[in-house]
């Protein structure tokens, strides 16, 4: 007699459900947005996001904030100005200042069990970006490199940091580095779930890299919000 297929198929071979991680969103917390957390949360439950990593510039103030509101895991994270560009923590409990040395400011992420994470690494337009110097001579501890960022105009920095990522065997990350409610999962990881940063780490590596890049308006909202925080004060 044949079986039909139910009957087949290994009962230990369970398929998981992949989520979309956007990897790089801004709030109202940093300078540059005027993102409201409600306002995250909704977009992100309306793009299908399943989690969110928050790099506010210099504070991870949004980031606790979102993530005990939020109906979906929120990656801590912080986006850090250092002497040669910008730095990214992920899975931080403590704020790490601005203005050191990528150096100090790997060792400030490591010490409490984050991951270094290099976002928009060679960006051509963005001068924040992390020199590359000072990336390679930190490369041995970086653990994830941002491959597909929404906001990079030139599409080629993007694949450069996608090639680079694949030359030296470390996960790609995406992300939209949104500013504002249209932008959000307009770039994304598609992965496994995860609960914590170790399962977060292994998910990435198997992860696949989604979307694209946003209109070069969203950069309006930008110095918008500079504008209207500036008037506030």
């Amino acid at each position: 007699m044949m079986q039909d297929d139910a009957t087949v198929r290994n009962p230990t071979q369970v398929h998981v459900q992949r989520i979309k991680v956007d990897l790089h969103v801004h709030t109202c917390y940093s300078k540059d947005s005027l993102l409201s957390l409600e306002d995250v949360i909704a977009a992100a439950v309306r793009r299908g996001l399943g989690a969110v990593a928050i790099l506010d510039h210099n504070t991870i103030e949004g980031a606790l904030a979102l993530r005990a509101v939020a109906p979906f895991p929120v990656i801590v994270g912080e986006e850090i100005f250092t002497t040669e560009g910008e730095v990214a923590g992920l899975f931080l409990q403590e704020v790490i200042p601005p203005g050191l040395t990528p150096a100090q400011t790997v060792e400030r992420i490591q010490q409490q069990g984050g991951l270094v994470y290099i976002p928009h690494p060679f960006d051509s337009i963005r001068g924040a970006r992390l020199r590359e110097s000072a990336l390679m001579a930190i490369l041995d501890q970086v653990d994830a490199i941002e491959v597909l960022n929404a906001r990079v105009i030139r599409p080629g920095d993007n694949e450069r940091a996608r090639r680079f990522a694949q030359m030296h065997g470390l996960p790609g990350g995406a992300g939209s580095d949104a500013h504002s409610t249209v932008e959000i999962g307009q770039a994304y990881v598609e992965m496994e779930p995860f609960t914590d940063r170790d399962g977060f780490l292994r998910s990435l590596a198997g992860g696949q890299v989604c979307g694209g890049i946003s209109s070069p308006h969203v950069h309006l909202f930008t110095t918008w919000a500079k504008i209207r925080k500036r008037m506030r004060i």
